[in-house]
């Protein structure tokens, strides 16, 4: 009996910690991100994957000392359902501020902010 309550606690526990630790989850609308140097943090991206678009970082990029691009993509281990976005993901470098600005797009070439569809999203982002 002890050894079963023994297990439950420490499943708990990690799952708590698990929660804590894992990387924060900013919204489209969460347009102030503030991190902390060598944290990792995603951006959730609104769209269906299966529409011809994607998102990139557009210029003018984000400095390079301050924040770099850390890969892209579901973190849930396959497609989300349609609608639920996507998660981009970042890293901290460390400390400054430096502006994001994020292109939805087809071709996502020259003009690609011109292209039929396009949207953008802009975020400061501070690391201290």
């Amino acid at each position: 009996m002890i050894a079963v309550a023994v297990a439950a606690l420490l499943i708990a526990l990690h799952s708590v910690v698990s929660q804590l630790s894992a990387p924060e989850v900013f919204d489209a609308r969460d347009t102030e991100i503030s991190v902390s140097p060598g944290e990792g943090f995603s951006v959730r991206v609104p769209g269906d994957p299966a529409d011809g678009y994607r998102w990139i970082v557009a210029e003018p990029r984000p400095d390079p000392a301050v924040l770099r691009a850390a890969g892209g993509g579901v973190r849930t281990g396959g497609p989300p359902p349609a609608g639920t976005g996507r998660l981009l993901a970042f890293e901290a470098v460390r400390t400054g501020r430096t502006d994001l600005r994020l292109l939805r797009c087809r071709r996502c070439g020259p003009g690609a902010a011109d292209e039929k569809g396009a949207r953008s999203l802009n975020f400061r982002v501070t690391v201290g």
